[in-house]
């Protein structure tokens, strides 16, 4: 039995699927990944759970393979949380510096007013992320703790969602024997694992376009400025295909992500696919160039309600210097980035998860950028409050031949 761990574990649970991750901390404070499990999802709709039992019965399975692979006992999860629910606004609170001398006090002082907008009844206070300190008209300050001034400005980003979604969510993982350590704004999480400092300084929009949602996040000037969830996303991709091709919507969903594309300009797309047919008639031959004439149109405007959220929230393009980055399951569509390019007049790329310990090529994927990001704030949480996301190591007869096999697992799968 191994003692003296410290594990985190971030927990993805998504329309299409939910993925369970456990990460060991070390000293240093790096994340090495020691445990994968998903499970198809069955229980939400567009980001939303609408049926507790079989969302709790897909987070069990996710969280036992992780467990299993990481031969640990998961205790309480950091989970992600996406929806139309979710709503934004940017505020700020002006406060005089009692001493002279900006201490932590005063900051939180500030913070406390920025926070006191008006919010809807059914709505609570997920995120208050600071933009920046202005201390006696010197913006742009970052770390004020120690700066001499009679007056701190502090400009900050709410984020609210309803109370019963995340009530919902947290009765899920309560059904689970878990414990919800943190929810976190899933574009957050994903911004937090694909972007680099740079883009967060010129300004960027990452896109994640999910199973039942796409969720915004704009950074300018190194902050988070906006945020937005779009009830529309790869689900709605599948029902097209499954209908255009009359096929099962399991067959349509295994064709996009294997052979679908979002442009219809790209080489190679006179290569045949095979469809299944519904009932009993005989399979069709399709190719790739009809599929992307059905995928193409969503894609497109999916994107085009980004950029009209974006022009609508006073976001146009000229402020996004470094462009877009698309993340997320549908973003491995080929020919989305050209798709992109030509939407928003901007630079694109795909948002992959940076390098960490322990990830393979399989976890270096856009699907995982939210379940990676979600880690990564789980680390940060457990470097502030030791123990808080401990979990147990399992006792085994085994002994030490159980972890030898358990790392020679880990090498083969990631």
């Amino acid at each position: 039995m191994v003692k003296g761990k410290q594990y985190v574990t971030a927990l993805d649970i998504g329309t299409s699927k939910v993925i369970a991750l456990i990460g060991e901390v070390h000293e240093d404070g790096e994340i090495q990944i020691v445990g994968l499990g998903q499970a198809s999802s069955r229980g939400l709709k567009a980001g939303m759970v609408t049926n507790i039992d079989a969302t709790a019965q897909a987070i069990q399975q996710a969280v036992g393979e992780a467990e299993l692979m990481a031969d640990c006992k998961v205790s309480g999860v950091t989970t992600g949380i996406a929806g139309n629910h979710i709503r934004s606004l940017n505020s700020q609170g002006v406060v005089k510096i009692k001493d002279g001398e900006v201490a932590q006090a005063d900051i939180d002082r500030a913070i406390e007013t920025a926070k006191a907008v008006n919010i809807p009844p059914d709505h609570k206070i997920l995120h208050t992320v600071v933009q920046e300190y202005i201390i006696d008209s010197q913006p742009g300050v970052r770390e004020p703790i120690g700066m001499s001034g009679v007056r701190l400005d502090t400009r900050v980003h709410i984020i609210t969602g309803a109370v019963t979604a995340m009530q919902n969510i947290e009765k899920c993982v309560k059904r689970c024997g878990l414990q919800m350590n943190q929810m976190m704004l899933q574009p957050l999480a994903s911004g937090r694992a694909v972007l680099t400092e740079d883009e967060k300084d010129l300004g960027v929009c990452v896109i994640d376009i999910g199973g039942g949602t796409t969720d915004i996040a704009v950074y300018t000037n190194g902050a988070i400025r906006h945020t937005a969830v779009i009830p529309v996303a790869g689900d709605l991709i599948t029902g097209d295909l499954a209908q255009a091709l009359r096929t099962p919507y399991a067959s349509a969903e295994y064709i996009k992500v294997h052979h679908g594309a979002a442009h219809p300009d790209l080489e190679g797309l006179d290569e045949m696919v095979e469809v299944p047919s519904v009932g009993e008639r005989l399979p069709r031959q399709i190719s790739r160039r009809v599929l992307a004439s059905v995928i193409g149109p969503r894609v497109e405007e999916i994107l085009e309600l980004t950029l009209n959220e974006l022009r609508r929230s006073g976001f146009p393009e000229e402020v996004l210097t470094s462009g877009v980055v698309l993340t997320g399951g549908a973003s491995m569509l080929a020919g989305i980035v050209d798709l992109a390019e030509d939407v928003f007049n901007l630079p694109a790329r795909i948002g992959v998860p940076k390098e960490m310990s322990g990830v393979s090529e399989r976890i270096r994927n856009p699907r995982y950028a939210t379940v990676i990001g979600l880690l990564q704030e789980a680390c940060g949480e457990a470097e502030g409050a030791p123990g808080s996301h401990a979990v147990q190591v399992r006792n085994s007869h085994s002994g030490e031949g159980l972890l030898v096999r358990i790392k020679e697992w880990l090498r083969n799968a990631f």
